[in-house]
C-alpha cells in the first residue's frame, strides 16, 4: 500500500521566492542558468516542487531533479508527491526507461544519471527544467552538457563553490538571494542559534588539496588528551542533559570522543559511513527517542538528515568551508513547539573565522568576487593572536590573595616604546608582577618557587604576545624565551624574600 503523503502549502516568503524564480523562467531563454540560494531549514525542497508542480502545468515539459546522495532522492520523491507530482527515482537500479513517458519528473543522483547517459543507456527526452539541490557541490557541472537547452536552477544554502578553481558565478549567470537567516528567526520559522567559542590553537592542522584542513593533521590534534578533556569540559558546562549532535574531522576522531563520553558515563553513540543501514537507522531512532542522548560522526549527517529534537551542537572540529560551517549548524536551527533556540559549541575558531551563523552575509557579494572572500576569511595566526589566556579556576584559586593577576602585554609594550625604552622592560615588569602573586601566596620561598610552575600557561601566554610585539614569533625563539623568564622568576622570587 503507497504511504499517504501529506499536501503541502508555501509560505508567504516562499511563495515571493517561487515568483522571482517564475519571472526568470518566464522572461529567460531557454537555456539560461540560474541560481537560488536560501538558508538550510527554509524550505527550499518544498519550494522547488512546487516549482516542478506549477511547471509541469503550465509548459507540459518534463523537469530532473538532481541530488547526491540517495537519502536526498528519497526525500525530494517524497515532497513532490505530497505536491501531487508524479515522479520517478532513477538509481542504480535503472538501466533504461521504458516507461518515461509515464513520468513528467525524475530524480536522480548525479553519478547514476552521468554514467547512464554517457553510456547510451538512456534518454530523458523534453526536459525543459533541470533542478539542482546542493549545487555548490561541482559534480553536477558535468551533466549540463545534457541540458543544453534546458533551464537550470540551482538551489543552495551557501554560493560558493566546493572547488576554489570552478566558481558558480562560471556556470550561473544571475543569483536570487532568499529570506535570510536573522530574517527567518524573526519570522519564527528557525531557532535561534547561542555560541559559544573555545579558544582552540590549530597550527598544527594542516591544507590539504581540498582547501580545508586534512582528517591526519585534525586527528593528531583532536584525539589528543587535551582536546578530549576540553570538549566533555565544554559538554558538561553547556549541554548537559540536553540532545547533543558532535561533529568530528575523521572516523578516529568519533571514536574517541564515543569511548571519552562513555567513560564518562553517558550514553552516547557513534554513526559513520561504515555503518549498514539497519544500524543506521537503529542509531538515528535511539537519537530521535532519548532526550539526553549524544551523538558523535563526521559528515555522514550534515545533509539528508533532519531530526528537529537536537538541542546542541559541537563542532569538536575546525573547517575552512562555509558550506560545511552552515550544514553543520543547521542541524540545530529546526523549530519546534518549546525551542526556541540551540546552543552550539565551537572548538575549532570557526565562528572567528566566519562570524556566527545567524550574522547577515552578502551572498551577492560573495556569488559575484568569491576570490575575494576566500583571501579575506580571517587567518588562524590573526584568529590566535586575539587569543585571550584565562586562568583555570584551580589554578586563580592558589593565588587567592593576588587581587590583580593581569598584565597586558601589547599595552605595556607600546608604552615602552613611547617612552623611548627597550624592549626587555616590558618582560621585567611582567617577572615582577608573577614574583609578587608568587609571593604574596606562600610562607617560603620553596612554596612561592613550586607556585610558579603553575604560572606556565599565564607565562607561554605573555611570551607569544611579547614575541609578536617585536616581530620575532619562531618557535625556536619562543622556547628559549620561556626558559629564560622562568629562570629570571625563581631569581626574583629569591630576591623578594631576601629583601
Amino acid at each position: 500500500m503507497a504511504e499517504k503523503v501529506a499536501e503541502k502549502k508555501l509560505y508567504d516568503y516562499q511563495e515571493a521566492d517561487l515568483q522571482k524564480i517564475f519571472g526568470y523562467l518566464n522572461e529567460s531563454p531557454d537555456n539560461f542558468n540560474l541560481l537560488y540560494q536560501l538558508p538550510t531549514g527554509g524550505g527550499k525542497t518544498v519550494i522547488f516542487s512546487e516549482i516542478v508542480r506549477r511547471y509541469i502545468a503550465q509548459t507540459n515539459k518534463k523537469v530532473v531533479i538532481l541530488t547526491h546522495r540517495i537519502e536526498l532522492c528519497k526525500q525530494t520523491s517524497k515532497m513532490l508527491k505530497g505536491f501531487n507530482v508524479n515522479n520517478k527515482i532513477i538509481n542504480s537500479k535503472v538501466k533504461e526507461l521504458p516507461d518515461q513517458d509515464e513520468y513528467q519528473c525524475f530524480v536522480a543522483m548525479v553519478e547514476t544519471l552521468n554514467n547512464r547517459l554517457s553510456d547510451d543507456k538512456l534518454e530523458v527526452s523534453d526536459v525543459g527544467l533541470v533542478i539542482i539541490d546542493e549545487a555548490h557541490y561541482n559534480s553536477f557541472t558535468k551533466l549540463f552538457k545534457y541540458f543544453e537547452n534546458s533551464f537550470i536552477l540551482g538551489v543552495t544554502a551557501t554560493p560558493l563553490s566546493s572547488n576554489i578553481k570552478l566558481p558558480m558565478k562560471d556556470n550561473y549567470k544571475e543569483l536570487i538571494v532568499g529570506n535570510s537567516i536573522p530574517s527567518l528567526i524573526e519570522k519564527g520559522f528557525l531557532a535561534k542559534a547561542k555560541t559559544y567559542s573555545y579558544d582552540v590553537g590549530l597550527t598544527s592542522l594542516q591544507i590539504g588539496i581540498n582547501g580545508d584542513y586534512t582528517v591526519k593533521s585534525s586527528e593528531d590534534l583532536y584525539t589528543n588528551f587535551t582536546m578530549q578533556e576540553k570538549l566533555v569540559q565544554a559538554y558538561e558546562e553547556r549541554c548537559k542533559g540536553k540532545k547533543t549532535l558532535i561533529f568530528n574531522n575523521g572516523i578516529n576522531t568519533s571514536w574517541y570522543v564515543y569511548q571519552t563520553f562513555k567513560d564518562a558515563g553517558y550514553e552516547v553513540r557513534h554513526l559513520d559511513n561504515t555503518h549498514s543501514k539497519k544500524e543506521r537507522k537503529d542509531i538515528l531512532k535511539w537519537f530521535k527517542e532519548k532526550p539526553d542522548a549524544i551523538l558523535t560522526s563526521v559528515s555522514i549527517l550534515t545533509t539528508g538528515f533532519d531530526e528537529p529534537t537536537v538541542e546542541n551542537i559541537i563542532l569538536n572540529r575546525a573547517t575552512k568551508s562555509l558550506t560545511l560551517y552552515y550544514q553543520m549548524i543547521g542541524r540545530g536551527s529546526r523549530k519546534l513547539p518549546g525551542k526556541d533556540d540551540f546552543s552550539v559549541i565551537d572548538l575549532g575558531n570557526n565562528a572567528a573565522r566566519f562570524g556566527l551563523w545567524d550574522a547577515p552575509v552578502d551572498w551577492q557579494q560573495i556569488f559575484k568576487n568569491p576570490d575575494y572572500y576566500l583571501e579575506n576569511i580571517t587567518s588562524d595566526e590573526d584568529i590566535e593572536r586575539e587569543f585571550k589566556y584565562t586562568m583555570p579556576e584551580e589554578v586563580r584559586e592558589m593565588f587567592k590573595n593576588s587581587e590583580n593577576i593581569e598584565f597586558d602585554i601589547k599595552e605595556a609594550y607600546e608604552s615602552a616604546v613611547n617612552n623611548g625604552e627597550k624592549s626587555k622592560k616590558v618582560l621585567e615588569e611582567s617577572i615582577d608582577q608573577h614574583a609578587q602573586m608568587c609571593v604574596e601566596n606562600s610562607e617560603d620561598v620553596f612554596d612561592a618557587r613550586i607556585l610558579a610552575r603553575e604560572l606556565s600557561g599565564d607565562i607561554r601566554d605573555r611570551v607569544k604576545r611579547y614575541s609578536r610585539c617585536i616581530i620575532n614569533n619562531t618557535k625556536n625563539y619562543r622556547d628559549w624565551l620561556f626558559e629564560d623568564y622562568n629562570r629570571k622568576l625563581r631569581s626574583r622570587i629569591n630576591e623578594m624574600f631576601q629583601d
